[in-house]
């Protein structure tokens, strides 16, 4: 429906705090399955933790431009008459929730071919996974991974649910 200037301010104001806490959220998850896991997996030559790099680094991307929308999305609440910001908005919430959607993708391909695959890639900087000379933890990290997988990938769902509510509110407001 149609809803008075005020009323366009509350719902921007929360739907920008949203944003911003499941961009930062998001972000956190990207970076401790960076840390904990792919800087010792990834290899240029395996095209399959070459896709985890990839998909991770567009995860964590895609959680920065959801952490800009959502300070845009409360500085429009803030500010609702300037049209370049209304359309700046707009712009940056259409590629944040298209980036999260791409993100979803690959999370899910990436989460389908490490089960597909039983964590071989995970594991595959241990020549023996229960030597010490893993540089991690081989009992958990096919678990650690696919949980913080899992958990990115529901909050990348959040994100395009929000950005979308962030487009239609902009959309009502042009």
């Amino acid at each position: 429906g149609h809803l008075d200037p005020g009323s366009h301010q509350r719902v921007l104001m929360k739907t920008g705090l949203i944003l911003l806490i499941i961009g930062h959220l998001n972000f956190i998850t990207g970076a401790l399955v960076h840390g904990i896991v792919l800087r010792f997996v990834v290899n240029p030559r395996d095209a399959m933790s070459l896709q985890y790099a990839i998909a991770n680094t567009a995860s964590v991307i895609s959680a920065l431009l959801t952490i800009a929308c959502g300070i845009a999305a409360i500085m429009l609440s803030r500010y609702l008459a300037p049209a370049a910001l209304k359309w700046g908005v707009f712009t940056l919430t259409a590629c944040s929730t298209l980036g999260c959607l791409s993100c979803l993708l690959g999370l899910a391909v990436s989460i389908g071919l490490t089960l597909g695959s039983q964590g071989r890639a995970l594991l595959a900087p241990c020549t023996v996974p229960t030597s010490r000379e893993c540089p991690f933890d081989p009992t958990r990290v096919y678990s650690s991974t696919l949980s913080l997988w899992v958990i990115s990938l529901l909050l990348d769902l959040m994100e395009i649910v929000f950005g979308i509510r962030c487009l239609l509110l902009i959309i009502n407001l042009l």
